[in-house]
């Protein structure tokens, strides 16, 4: 993508609701829940395609700089892009859909947009794919991105449910503000319950768990999660929030709660350190097997390191 074609892409991604296609049936879910959202917030809707030429030359070296071959690879992006705009305007009619065909790498291209998107969202697929090969493109992009990125599943293929709470996963770290704040934030968009979980392995009271008996505990987690939770009610007085505390496996239970919610919001690392792998494989873990859209905050202005 040239100098000129990248400041576009990042003006046109200002503010708007970017996603990424791949002409796959997981993208088209992802793209009419992103048309839904931008309609609903009265935002624009930016749809991406990245040709990824890097990929095709890795398979043939000398296919890339045959002009036939090109061609080809643009106009199938093309196709996606005019495909999914479609898909855009019948899912949110009326909605400022504008479309943008890259050559860059994937999973940069998203996570350099991110960085002035309202959000950007992606289709869970194993698929391999222009803008997918999203083993490796959605777990950088939920890693790496900036601001909020929402994987697009259900677990089913069929469309989100818009009803239900807004469930967020909260570690007791500093981190976990990113995903709190997201969390209020999109309660209060959706005119949703919050929803706010802890599972005790995930708080620095168990490296200590046999000197406190179970109702210590207990006490203990209820009262890391008011703490965290207390600014956020003051701000947002107008989003019901429900307490959940568990002894341990956040994981299993975040799971559980997307049978029924409209999304579950994760911060994008925890304690740092081991602690960290046990927040990110429970993030890496929910966007590949949650029933719902999983949203991973992270700081805005955060890149690929």
């Amino acid at each position: 993508m040239s100098t000129h074609r990248t400041e576009e892409a990042h003006e046109l991604a200002t503010s708007a609701v970017v996603v990424g296609t791949d002409g796959s049936a997981a993208a088209d879910v992802a793209v009419r829940w992103a048309a839904q959202t931008a309609a609903e917030r009265g935002r624009r809707l930016l749809i991406v395609h990245g040709l990824d030429l890097a990929r095709t030359a890795a398979v043939n070296p000398y296919a890339v700089v045959t002009p036939a071959v090109i061609d080809a690879v643009r106009a199938h992006g093309t196709a996606v892009l005019a495909d999914a705009e479609r898909t855009a305007r019948e899912a949110a009619p009326g909605v400022e859909v504008r479309t943008e065909l890259v050559a860059g790498h994937p999973a940069r291209t998203l996570i350099s947009l991110s960085r002035r998107a309202h959000l950007v969202a992606l289709g869970a697929t194993p698929d391999v794919g222009a803008l997918a090969h999203l083993g490796s493109t959605l777990l950088a992009v939920t890693a790496h991105g900036s601001g909020r990125i929402v994987v697009v599943d259900t677990g089913t293929g069929q469309a989100p449910r818009r009803t239900g709470p807004i469930v967020v996963g909260v570690d007791g770290s500093p981190t976990s503000e990113q995903a709190i704040a997201a969390a209020f934030t999109e309660a209060s968009e959706r005119t949703a319950p919050l929803v706010a979980v802890l599972a005790g392995n995930d708080t620095s009271f168990g490296e200590f768990a046999g000197e406190f008996s179970v109702d210590d505990q207990q006490a203990s987690d209820q009262a890391l999660l008011a703490e965290r939770l207390a600014g956020w009610n003051e701000k947002y007085p107008d989003v019901p929030v429900t307490h959940r505390v568990y002894p341990a496996d956040a994981r299993q239970h975040l799971q559980e709660w997307s049978d029924s919610a409209q999304m579950v919001v994760v911060g994008s690392h925890g304690w740092g350190g081991l602690r960290g792998l046990v927040l990110g494989s429970t993030s890496n873990w929910l966007v590949q097997h949650a029933h719902c859209p999983v949203m991973v905050a992270h700081p805005v202005g955060e890149d690929l390191r």
